[in-house]
């Protein structure tokens, strides 16, 4: 059966050019259109697609609204089409806050090297958010909303529900780090993950979120109103210090440097790099940096990004986490490190948080 797919654009050029290139997809169809929020509400009652892409700028009702109130009435996937710019990233943060599963460049020019790829891209990521599930909504759900979570979950429970792999030999007390990484729903999961530790916590942390250059700043800043820890973009020279985030910059990659006070280098990605920033290069740099003082934490996301890192920093005897498949988003990068066996503790994304004060605080 194929994908049934509902598309929101205020454009009816850019309306019939996603209809044309989802429909390419012998996997994929396109069930419907419309031109601004409240028509969308209304389609996607009537037609009950799988994934709805949606634009954030519109008439009557912009899309932010709109994804509101299908999240509250007949929830389901939204991927948002989204300008790279300063106000086109906060108001997609606030999109992906009100339930939104993903977003993408409005300009394919932005969304990959090229056209063909960017098309590629565009079925790739409906396809993947097509295969989530929506489990019922739990009373303490993050920002209140829907969990999504891979449809493979379903086939391995007992994997899931492991409490623990391959213990680490290094104790938590000697680690000098925190690391994460994560991409599709990782927004609204280092937000659910990082709100919860004190201005105390004893340990620098380091995030990897795949995320345009124009976005992470304005990420940044949100998560330094919203949690209780500092948190802010990294630049060159930033050394790691207790109850602080540095957050990759997009476009680049970060690259962290030992010794008695480690610190972060922001450098060009090697060619052919895919990810920018990337979480397997920050990771490799951890693992020649701090050798097994590191905790890292794979958290939703397409893909397998991470699990390579993950494999060189285990090797040094460092700590791996990942997260479980029922609260995932999309569950890909933390599959990709639990199926190598490399992952020390496997955690629903509401217990991360409680976990890194348990065990550093």
């Amino acid at each position: 059966m194929s994908l049934r797919v509902v598309v929101v654009d205020d454009s009816g050029f850019f309306r019939r050019r996603i209809v044309e290139i989802l429909n390419a997809d012998i996997g994929i169809e396109v069930v419907g259109t419309a031109a601004n929020g409240q028509e969308a509400i209304e389609v996607v009652k009537r037609l009950n697609p799988d994934v709805v892409t949606m634009d954030i700028e519109m008439p009557v009702m912009d899309g932010i609204t709109a994804v509101r109130r299908i999240m509250a009435e007949s929830p389901r996937p939204i991927l948002m089409f989204s300008t790279l710019t300063t106000e086109g990233a906060k108001a997609t943060l606030d999109a992906l806050d009100a339930g939104a599963m993903d977003f993408l460049p409005k300009r394919f020019s932005e969304m990959a090297k090229d056209e063909d790829s960017a098309k590629i891209l565009l079925r790739r990521r409906v396809r993947a958010l097509g295969r989530t599930r929506l489990t019922r909504l739990a009373a303490a759900a993050p920002l209140d909303r829907p969990v999504l979570s891979g449809a493979a979950s379903q086939a391995v429970p007992a994997r899931a529900a492991a409490p623990r792999l391959s213990p680490s030999a290094t104790p938590l007390s000697s680690l000098r780090a925190v690391l994460i990484g994560t991409s599709t729903g990782g927004p609204v999961a280092l937000q659910e993950a990082l709100k919860g530790l004190p201005k105390s916590f004893p340990l620098p942390i380091i995030l990897v979120q795949h995320m345009p250059a124009s976005f992470t700043p304005a990420f940044a800043e949100r998560l330094n109103n919203l949690c209780q820890i500092d948190v802010k973009e990294a630049v060159s020279g930033d050394v790691l210090k207790p109850g602080s985030a540095l957050l990759a910059p997009g476009g680049v990659q970060l690259i962290l440097e030992g010794g008695a006070q480690p610190r972060v280098r922001i450098e060009e990605s090697p060619p052919g790099t895919i990810y920018k920033p990337s979480v397997d290069i920050t990771f490799r740099s951890a693992a020649a940096a701090l050798r097994s003082q590191v905790l890292a934490v794979v958290l939703t996301g397409m893909g397998a990004d991470g699990r390579e890192g993950a494999r060189e920093l285990k090797s040094n005897g460092a700590h791996i986490w990942a997260q479980d498949a029922a609260s995932c988003v999309v569950f890909g990068m933390p599959a990709a490190v639990i199926d190598a066996g490399l992952a020390d503790q496997i955690l629903p994304l509401k217990e991360v948080g409680p976990a890194l004060v348990k065990g550093f605080c």
